[in-house]
């Protein structure tokens, strides 16, 4: 069974959402506001969190940065009717997997969550990735560099494993949109924002970049030695 953290202080939302899901197996756990939704998801395991935008005591964005900042992964959904580009863009740079605009079809909200769900568990074996300085545990899904833990959700972790598999080959920006969204790929800035994400915690508080980008085709890791 699913287990799902909503986060929505629309009580009509909120109540259609659980009719919905509640009817497709799921197990849902709701919080009306920001402070009690970090507190919830800290403090339980979900599969991923739906998350409203503009919500009373702690907004959406400073939820889902501060869940990343604390190491916290899952898979985090935006629900909001600010649908602006730059809106979209400022949710993925604080950590959102997934952005979906209000009014939004049950049906394509479930399937986004499907999606995130499984790339989120992966279907992969116990055994970890190296390249360089940088390590992959592929049953924890969790990523280092010079033994530091970064602070990646699913999206970063999924880009940076591509990478790391592929090293030192390039990684074209069609395979990596494939990979995560296959035939729904949004516009290069969502893209370009999970890679400026993946950065932040790779490259920034490092002397040598590792992540290097190739003009028109794609990336690559190197090794830093």
């Amino acid at each position: 069974m699913k287990r799902v953290l909503l986060v929505e202080d629309n009580r009509e939302i909120a109540g259609m959402l659980f009719d919905y899901f509640e009817c497709a197996g799921m197990e849902l756990d709701y919080a009306d506001n920001g402070e009690l939704g970090l507190k919830l998801a800290q403090e339980n395991t979900f599969d991923i969190i739906l998350l409203d935008l503009m919500l009373p005591r702690m907004d959406g964005l400073t939820m889902c940065n501060m869940l990343r900042d604390s190491g916290n992964n899952t898979p985090v959904l935006m629900l909001t009717a600010l649908d602006s580009r730059e809106d979209m863009l400022k949710g993925f740079r604080h950590g959102a997997d997934d952005y979906l605009a209000k009014p939004f079809d049950l049906d394509i909200l479930e399937a986004r969550m499907t999606a995130l769900i499984r790339r989120y568990r992966g279907a992969v074996a116990a055994s970890k990735l190296e390249y360089g300085e940088v390590t992959i545990d592929q049953k924890t899904h969790k990523a280092y560099r010079q033994d530091k833990l970064l602070a990646l959700n699913p999206t970063t972790y999924t880009i940076l494993e591509m990478l790391v598999k592929s090293a030192p080959n390039v990684v074209t920006r069609e395979d990596i949109a494939f990979r995560l969204w296959q035939e729904n790929e949004p516009n290069n800035d969502v893209l370009r924002s999970h890679i400026y994400q993946l950065r932040n915690q790779l490259d920034r508080p490092f002397e040598k970049q590792l992540l290097k980008t190739i003009t028109k085709v794609g990336f690559r890791l190197e090794s830093g030695e």
